[in-house]
This record gives structure tokens, sequence and C-alpha cells, in this order.
């Protein structure tokens, strides 16, 4: 079952009741123009089952701790945002797999030419969608993509995707926005891949505990002061769906100079998302667990391939 993403942006109480999140109005629980029937009718529940990620964008907002340990069993991300909105902290849960001692295990051991035949299957996977969102929306010649793609070798030692992302990054929002400079603090749409990422980087997050691995271990990215390295890497192929829904919205005509309430909507339907994975078509969330599952299996010698999203004619 597709889980759901919950953004607040508004000042809320959120508790927990009957394994339910209830959802209280701070300005409603404090007017005296109001009754009890009507402050009791404005009360929300939802399921703690049905919930996958929660955005927090307002710093009135109150969590008791009740309810985190609920949202954390069921492997919940909680998502924080600071004062412009863009998301800046991740809270997942310490446990999500009852095998999680031994994968754990099996992940730190990895040798290092398993880890870098793992990165090179991500490059190629990641290149292969870029190129394919480069063919099906705009006018690029896509060769120089697919021959990259197909050179990446074992660690990529080369950084064909360096290459790839200087020519990608070059026309994918052309001829929209004609001089496109990826950068975390660079001009729009840059604010909206920033908070589409931050979105899938909480999912690859999620599915990578719900798969008993541990996201700070990467197989290539290595910071010391980054608790997600293992997530950075598994979602840069996922990255060209986030692309390909922003690049939908820079071609709609739509007002994207500011991120407003509308287009963080939009960014929110990432999870939703459909993709193709493993000859099957599957939301991206859903995708998401299967590819962490198949790393597992890579690390644990059942596999010897990760299983990533691509994109077909009906996607």
């Amino acid at each position: 079952m597709i889980k759901r993403t919950l953004y607040f942006g508004n000042p809320a109480y959120l508790s927990l009741r009957n394994a339910q999140l209830v959802i209280k109005m701070p300005e409603v629980e404090k007017s005296d123009k109001l009754s009890d029937l009507l402050k009791q009718e404005s009360v929300r529940t939802i399921p703690i089952e049905d919930i996958g990620v929660i955005v927090l964008d307002n710093k009135q907002i109150t969590l008791t701790q009740g309810l985190i340990e609920a949202l954390m069993d069921n492997n919940c991300a909680l998502i924080g945002c600071n004062a412009r909105s863009m998301p800046t902290s991740l809270t997942l849960p310490l446990a999500g797999n009852t095998l999680q001692q031994e994968r754990f295990t099996q992940q730190i051991e990895a040798s290092l030419p398993l880890r870098k035949q793992l990165w090179q299957q991500t490059i190629h996977a990641k290149i292969t969608n870029q190129a394919y969102l480069l063919e099906k929306y705009t006018a690029t010649e896509t060769r120089c993509m697919l021959a990259w793609a197909a050179d990446v070798r074992s660690g990529d030692p080369d950084n064909l995707e360096g290459r790839a992302a200087a020519y990608y990054w070059k026309n994918i929002f052309y001829p929209y926005v004609p001089f496109f400079t990826r950068g975390r603090e660079g001009e729009p749409p840059n604010p909206l891949l920033n908070y589409g990422y931050a979105i899938l980087r909480a999912i690859i997050a999620r599915a990578l505990i719900s798969s008993g691995l541990l996201p700070t271990l990467g197989i290539h990215h290595h910071n010391r002061y980054n608790a997600y390295c293992l997530a950075d890497d598994i979602m840069e192929p996922y990255r060209p769906f986030v692309d390909q829904l922003v690049l939908s919205i820079v071609k709609s005509n739509t007002d994207y100079q500011e991120l407003n309430r509308e287009l963080k909507a939009q960014l929110l339907s990432i999870p939703t998302l459909d993709v193709s994975i493993d000859g099957k078509r599957s939301p991206l969330m859903i995708a998401a667990t299967t590819t962490t599952a198949s790393l597992a299996k890579c690390f644990s010698g059942e596999l010897r391939k990760i299983v990533y999203p691509e994109f077909s004619e009906k996607t």
C-alpha cells in the first residue's frame, strides 16, 4: 500500500489516539467563540499505518512523544523545514528490520570491488534516465549520453557522471531557462529541485532502514558530517523523476520564482510518481523499497545487480 505524505504549514497540535494521528488547530482550540461541538468537528484523524512522510513547515507545530514513537514504529520519515520553508532535518527510526544486525554486518564488510561495481550500476542507471528525459522532452541530441552510460567503469574513475551532468543541466530546461546553472543556492527552478530532492532523500532513507541497511555508510559518498551517504548514493537514478516533475512545472507557464504552497503540493506528489521497475509499473515510494531490498541482497551475495527504476513510454 502506498503511504501518504502529509504537509503541515500552519500551527497545529499533533497527537496520538487509538493508533490515529490527531490533528487540532490552535486557533480553533483557543477560541472562546466556538462551541465544543464545533471544536470536536474540526479535529481530523489519520491512521498511523497510512503515513509514510510528514513535512513540518511551521515553528508552532507541537508533536507529542507518543505520536513520535508511533510514527517511528511505523517507519515514518519526519522532515523539518527552516524559516525559508526548505527541508533541513530528517528524523527516522533507529531500527526498521528484524535482520538489521546481520545486514549491518554484511554492509560494513562489503568489499571495495563490490562497492565500486554497485556505484557503476548506479551511475549507468542515472545517466540512462537523464538521457531518456532529454530525448523525450527536449530537442537535445542524446547519443553522447547513452555512450557515456555504456562506458561507465567500476567506480566511475573517468567521472562520466560529472561529464553527463554538465551536458544534462545545460540542456534540460532549454529554452525555458536558457542559461540554467544547477546549484543549491542558484536561481529558480533550483529551489524546486532542492525541495524535491529533499523529499526524495527522505523516501530513500526510509526505504533503506526498512531493508535493514545503515543509511550512513555509502557505497560511494563519504562525508563525516553526512548521516545519509547511502541515501545520497541510491537516490541518484531517481533524481530524473524529480527533474521531470519540475520540468513540467516550468513548461506549464506557472510562476515558479517563489516556492509557494501550490508548488510544494505538486512536489509532495513525488512518492506517488509512476515509475517502471523490474518490469512492473509502481509508485516511486514502493519502487524505492524494491531498490533497497535488492541492495541488501547484493551485500549478502544473493544478487549481483541493484534493481533501479527507469522511464517507459507510458511514464
